[in-house]
């Protein structure tokens, strides 16, 4: 490790810092916040990094009197806790690979990925373990519960052994969730996760009195790399939910836990809008007629940021959205409110972050320019647009997927990039916006680009869709709706029995809503609902290959 700058607001604190491997991140760490917080769950247990670095200790003598060795892959399925972090570093500083897995796959999904990784343990949480089969189970070494690193299962006693890992040396395995098909094995190195830590840093200073909020999965890579590994770096404390993070969850959670930092994505705080903003606009004449004017909205978002920011505990200095794009008219009443969100722009293949922004630095709709160390250009541009797919180089991209040698090959030019198929455009000061993914772009009768993500968000924004997904069909643009059941009984005081007389109409209006705010050629034709609600990804997203396959 060495320093490669000073922060001027604490004297003698590195404020950029450049680590080879997780375990020297880990190390460092260790030796210098030692009776500092680490982690802790919200009414429930706390460590400081002298007690993390125990249990870690613990854990690594379990893994190495199961017969594991450096280089053993160790599936995590858990959630959030302050033995997760244990789990992860117990590995990566003993050179052996972590496994993390999203909690949302199915048995079935499970089996398959931990059978494709060859993991020879499992860290497990409770509920969790019930969903893996016996018949995977019994061909492990070892199954420790993840609440209290209790042995359930051990196959053998024979000493392993580990050793020191390198920069080069594969640090993680983490299955994508397949949008568009079976999840895939991205293997980040520890110089792939420490060059995205040290870029990062750059960006957004993090500090030792820093609270982060955690309430997304740490499977997810976002979380992991930002969510807990960036505040280990530094020092700084990460706090636990045991609950699903709902508005009655949070809300006394945010007033006691008071965090300067949390990262999210746009579903939660597109549902605060859409619940707590607009309900007091719209239901006051004077306040919607003040909404109107540009002038009115500003001054009104304002005061809604001010309150918003009191909700969030009156500290917060950095909210950060990322994982899908964000409701433009969201992001306007978050820049007019000045609250200090930021926007990031990645990949699961680039540990994650290759774009991004601090509070002081955002502009509508862009998720920034490129991180400081990441090379980006446009490959088939198209002419009219100056639109293009996004193909980058840097440190923070994946050595390939593990075991899929075809799939590697895909994902990267015959140069040497990396290929994210996400379509952008730069402005002239580096700033990138995205505008919709290259599998999904559906071209126009006159050969446009339409962009089903840009008209998704239009959709989503009205007050009575829950989720929504746009696909061609023979030559027009169709919409498959999940409208919002409990707002559409509200507004119509009726039951859902009786709503299917007046569907037809809510369709419409939704369609006319819908193309008066879309260009010519991204206007709907059609608007289907869809009532049983969309089948999703564990990352939430939509499998667009189930609704947009010819039939």
């Amino acid at each position: 490790m060495r320093s490669i700058g000073k922060c001027p607001d604490i004297p003698n604190f590195p404020f950029a810092m450049r680590f080879e491997t997780l375990r020297e991140l880990y190390l460092h760490s260790i030796d210098s916040f030692g009776p500092r917080p680490c982690f802790s769950m919200y009414g429930g247990e706390s460590l400081t990094y002298a007690e993390f670095s125990e249990r870690v200790n613990t854990l690594i003598d379990i893994f190495v009197h199961a017969g594991l060795n450096s280089g053993d892959k160790i599936a995590l399925l858990s959630n959030n806790m302050p033995n997760w972090g244990v789990a992860y570093f117990a590995a990566t500083v003993s050179g052996m690979v972590i496994v993390p897995i999203l909690p949302d796959f199915s048995g079935p999904e499970l089996d398959k990925i931990i059978l494709h990784s060859e993991a020879k343990a499992l860290v497990v949480s409770d509920k969790l373990f019930t969903k893996v089969s016996k018949e995977v189970i019994s061909g492990l070494n070892l199954v420790v519960r993840s609440m209290n690193l209790g042995v359930i299962h051990q196959t053998s006693d024979t000493l392993g052994s580990v050793t020191i890992p390198n920069g080069d040396d594969l640090a993680a395995i983490i299955y994508t969730s397949g949008t568009t098909s079976s999840p895939k094995g991205v293997m980040l190195s520890h110089r792939n996760l420490c060059s995205e830590l040290e870029m990062v840093s750059i960006l957004q200073p993090v500090y030792p009195d820093d609270v982060f909020l955690s309430i997304l999965p740490l499977s997810h890579t976002y979380e992991c790399s930002l969510g807990m590994l960036l505040p280990v770096m530094w020092g700084a404390s990460v706090v636990y939910l045991d609950k699903a993070p709902t508005a009655s969850v949070l809300l006394p959670v945010l007033k006691k836990v008071r965090p300067t930092i949390m990262l999210t994505v746009p579903l939660i705080i597109e549902k605060i809008y859409k619940n707590k903003i607009l309900p007091q606009v719209a239901g006051n004449r004077l306040m919607a007629a003040l909404y109107k004017t540009d002038w009115g909205r500003r001054f009104l978002h304002r005061i809604a940021g001010r309150r918003l920011a009191q909700l969030f505990g009156g500290r917060i200095r950095f909210f950060g959205i990322g994982g899908a794009k964000l409701d433009p008219t969201v992001e306007l009443f978050l820049l007019e409110g000045r609250f200090p969100y930021a926007i990031g722009y990645g990949l699961t293949e680039t540990a994650p972050v290759l774009a991004g922004v601090n509070p002081s630095m955002v502009r509508h709709q862009s998720t920034g320019p490129m991180l400081e160390g990441v090379e980006a250009r446009l490959d088939n541009v198209n002419p009219r647009s100056g639109e293009g797919e996004i193909v980058v180089k840097g440190p923070n991209v994946m050595m390939g997927y593990y075991k899929n040698p075809e799939a590697t090959a895909d994902s990267f030019t015959e140069d040497g990039w990396f290929r994210t198929k996400d379509l952008g455009v730069f402005d002239r000061d580096g700033y990138l916006y995205i505008k919709g993914r290259l599998t999904n772009m559906i071209l126009g009768p006159s050969g446009e680009n339409i962009y089903p993500e840009e008209i998704e968000n239009v959709i989503n924004g009205h007050a009575l869709v829950a989720d929504s997904l746009v696909k061609e069909d023979m030559g027009k643009l169709v919409a498959i709706v999940h409208f919002n059941r409990e707002a559409l009984e509200q507004k119509y005081h009726t039951v859902r029995e009786n709503l299917g007389q007046k569907m037809e109409n809510i369709k419409q209006d939704l369609m006319h809503y819908v193309n008066s705010k879309v260009n010519k050629f991204s206007r709907i034709s059609v608007v289907v609902e869809n009532e049983d609600g969309f089948e999703k990804t564990p990352t939430q997203k939509i499998k667009r290959f189930l609704y947009t396959k010819k039939k």
